[in-house]
C-alpha cells in the first residue's frame, strides 16, 4: 500500500522564537517552518525578552547620544525614534486605530470596521501625539537622573510583557481571522506567571547594577513595581477593549504595548523626581 500524504510537522520551539522576534522586531530573522497555536503560544511568551533585547539597543542609542554631548531631551527622542524604527511602528500604529476605534462611539463591528483602515483620525492623531511627548519627556527625566538606559530597558520589557497576559484563555479574539485570532488564548496562566518572575528580577538586578557602580543614587526597588505598572495599565485598557469591542485584535495588542510601556516610563520618572 502507498502511504497517504503526510502531514505538516507541528511548530518546534525555534519556529516560535522565530515568529516573536519576525513579529515584534525588524531584526533580521530566519522566517519560522511551521506557523501554528504552539508556535504563538512561545513567541507571546518569549515576547518579553524579545523586548528587552529592543530596548537595550534603544538604550545603546541613547547612551551614545549622552556621551557623544546631546543633552538630554533629543537624545531621549532619537532612543523613542530608534524604538519606533525597530519595530516598524507596528505598536504605534496599533494604539492609534484602537483610538479611532473606541473614540467613534459606534457599535463593535463598525468600530473595528474604522480599526482596520488604512487611515488615521483625530482620535488617533491624538493619542500618537500625547503617548510619544509622554514617552520622551518620562525617558529625559530618567536620562538627567542617570536612569535612561535601565527605564528604557524596563518599559520595553513591560511593555512585550503585556503581550504575554493580553494572551492567556480568558481573553477572546474580536475576529476570526488576523493576528488577535492567531494569537489569543495561546499563552497559559503558569507560563506567564513563569515569564513574569525573571523580567522583574532582571530589571531589578539591572538596576541594581547601575546603582553599585554608577554614581547615581538609584532608586533600585522601584523598577520592578515600574513592570506593574505597566501590567495594570495594559489591564485597564485590556478590559475596556474586550467588553467594547468583544476581544483583542492585532491593533488592541499593539496599543497594550505603549501603553504599558508608557505608565513603566512614567513611573521610572516619577522615582528619578
Amino acid at each position: 500500500m502507498s502511504a497517504g500524504p503526510s502531514s505538516p510537522r507541528p511548530s518546534t520551539f525555534a519556529d516560535g522564537l522565530r515568529l516573536a522576534v519576525g513579529t515584534l522586531s525588524v531584526l533580521p530573522v530566519r522566517s519560522p517552518v511551521v506557523v501554528d497555536r504552539r508556535a504563538a503560544g512561545v513567541a507571546m511568551t518569549a515576547a518579553p525578552f524579545v523586548g528587552a533585547l529592543l530596548g537595550a539597543i534603544g538604550a545603546a542609542v541613547l547612551a551614545a547620544a549622552l556621551w557623544a554631548g546631546v543633552s538630554p531631551l533629543p537624545a531621549s527622542v532619537m532612543a523613542v525614534g530608534s524604538l519606533a524604527l525597530l519595530t516598524r511602528g507596528l505598536h504605534l500604529d496599533g494604539l492609534a486605530d484602537l483610538a479611532d476605534g473606541l473614540g467613534s462611539g459606534r457599535p463593535a463591528d463598525r468600530a473595528l470596521e474604522i480599526m482596520k483602515r488604512s487611515d488615521i483620525g483625530p482620535f488617533g492623531v491624538v493619542t500618537l501625539v500625547l503617548t510619544l511627548l509622554l514617552q520622551v519627556a518620562a525617558l529625559e527625566e530618567a536620562a538627567s537622573a542617570g536612569l535612561g538606559p535601565v527605564a528604557l530597558v524596563t518599559a520595553c520589557a513591560a511593555g512585550r510583557l503585556a503581550l504575554t497576559w493580553a494572551c492567556l484563555p480568558s481573553v477572546p479574539p474580536a475576529r476570526r481571522d488576523g493576528l488577535g485570532a492567531t494569537v489569543a488564548g495561546t499563552v497559559r496562566r503558569g507560563a506567564a506567571l513563569a515569564v513574569t518572575a525573571p523580567v522583574l528580577a532582571g530589571v531589578t538586578a539591572l538596576a541594581y547594577g547601575v546603582a553599585w557602580r554608577g554614581p547615581y543614587a538609584v532608586p533600585w526597588g522601584w523598577f520592578a513595581p515600574a513592570v506593574l505598572a505597566g501590567l495594570l495599565a495594559a489591564w485597564a485598557l485590556r478590559r475596556r477593549a474586550v467588553r467594547r469591542l468583544g476581544g483583542v485584535t492585532g491593533d488592541v495588542l499593539g496599543a497594550l504595548v505603549e501603553v504599558a510601556a508608557t505608565a513603566a516610563l512614567l513611573v521610572c520618572a516619577a522615582v528619578a523626581g
